[in-house]
């Protein structure tokens, strides 16, 4: 068995990825390995980490093979399983068009909350990657009836319940530097709302059609983007402005401005949700097997 084990690092509006192709599924990355590798000083360092396996090799993916041909096994910079990665889905695409495993144009990614259809845009004349925005169909939003309530220190604010097949709470502020420093999960309540914690975004305008938010994503702190977060924000910003595709019939387009860059997202009609942004590899390497073993103890 080899010693080395093959790593690309990578991300989407700087919300960044470790990430491990693994075909075969053979690697028995632990939550305290996947913390090791993400960890900034002592490891690679990442958000998050995206391990690329076939479908039909993963017991948790194989129902979704014949739609699917690869799973994104996604973790959280903790270890933790996570059901979708906006952001991530992204890079994960990107990395497959990297290693020439699927070409511009559209694919299907499977993830622990569904299957996402992915649509590359045409790169550059250069060639690069990294030119072409990756537009992902994130599915259906949910929106849990209920009150919810985010604190910060002495503010405390209402949010707005939304599910894109993980949770959030979005809450709209005057300006952006009341969240503070997010490295903690801000409160909520009830605590029956979130059983398995929340991602909580902190959402100001900064036009028509167009917000700004930062986020504190469970399981990570603070991170320079949030794909799911984006939409969980366009979607609740549109019901505050008053606006429902599924009501109205045309599709609402909302720019939402993260730390790390832009995203755009459309809902349709249908209730469809897509987000358009960039996505970059930006390094390639190897870690020591005995390395990471030795890490996660």
């Amino acid at each position: 068995m080899s010693t080395r084990i093959a790593f690309l690092k990578g991300h989407g509006t700087e919300n960044d990825f470790v990430i491990v192709p693994d075909p075969e599924n053979v690697l028995d990355l632990s939550p305290a390995a996947v913390a090791a590798l993400c960890d900034r000083r002592a490891g690679i360092g990442g958000d998050g980490l995206l391990h690329v396996v076939r479908s039909a090799a993963h017991p948790e993916a194989r129902a979704m093979a014949a739609e699917a041909e690869w799973f994104m096994d996604y973790r959280n910079g903790d270890g933790s399983v996570v059901e979708m990665c906006g952001n991530g889905v992204r890079v994960f695409a990107r990395y497959l068009q990297h290693a020439g495993l699927v070409t511009e144009g559209d694919l299907a990614v499977a993830t622990r909350g569904g299957v996402k259809t992915v649509h590359i845009a045409k790169t550059g004349s250069d060639g690069d990657f990294a030119a072409g925005d990756i537009t992902v169909g994130m599915g259906k939003a949910v929106l849990p009836e209920g009150d919810v309530t985010v604190t910060v220190g002495e503010r405390s604010w209402p949010a707005r319940n939304v599910n894109m097949g993980n949770p959030h709470a979005v809450a709209f502020v005057g300006d952006l530097a009341h969240a503070g420093d997010l490295f903690t999960p801000p409160p909520f309540r009830p605590a029956t709302a979130y059983p398995d914690g929340v991602n909580v975004e902190f959402v100001a305008d900064r036009g028509p059609r167009h917000v700004a938010m930062r986020v504190h994503e469970r399981g990570v702190g603070e991170t320079r983007s949030c794909g799911t977060g984006a939409c969980a924000v366009a979607v609740a910003t549109a019901r505050r402005d008053g606006v429902d595709p599924a009501v109205t019939g045309t599709p609402a387009t909302y720019a939402v401005d993260v730390p790390g860059g832009r995203l755009v997202i459309t809902e349709r009609p249908d209730g469809a949700i897509e987000m358009t942004g960039p996505a970059v590899i930006v390094a390639e390497g190897e870690f020591d097997r005995e390395w990471l073993e030795n890490a996660a103890r």
